[in-house]
């Protein structure tokens, strides 16, 4: 048992250090967008900044009568009513923030593109 325990440790510490790789480094710090980035929210929470946005291209999303769907990973994924974003997308570019529950791919925020 106390080797499981040592063992945590550093699973617990990369794990952690992980989860800070895929916050802002500073590549964006100067871009006029920033704030509107930073400001973007959906129902399920913040979208967080462009690095973590993902570009869909046209054969990645679809909209069928005001619902998307989104292709992430090779999965076609239903894009929640809260998760859309309705303000203007001022990047002019699809792009959809995910997360994974159980190992699927799940949409935080979406926001269809304006130059389609």
């Amino acid at each position: 048992m106390p080797a499981m325990r040592r063992a945590a440790v550093p699973i617990c510490l990369l794990l952690l250090t992980t989860a800070t790789l895929a916050r802002d480094d500073g590549r964006y710090a100067n871009s006029p967008l920033k704030p509107w980035f930073e400001g973007l929210e959906s129902e399920f929470g913040k979208c967080c900044e462009d690095s973590d946005a993902y570009v869909l291209s046209e054969p990645d999303w679809k909209s069928d009568h005001g619902q998307y769907r989104v292709r992430i990973d090779g999965e076609w994924v239903l894009v929640p009513d809260g998760a859309l974003l309705r303000q203007p997308n001022l990047t002019g570019r699809t792009m959809v923030w995910k997360h994974y529950i159980d190992g699927h791919p799940r949409v935080r925020c979406f926001i269809p593109g304006s130059m389609t």
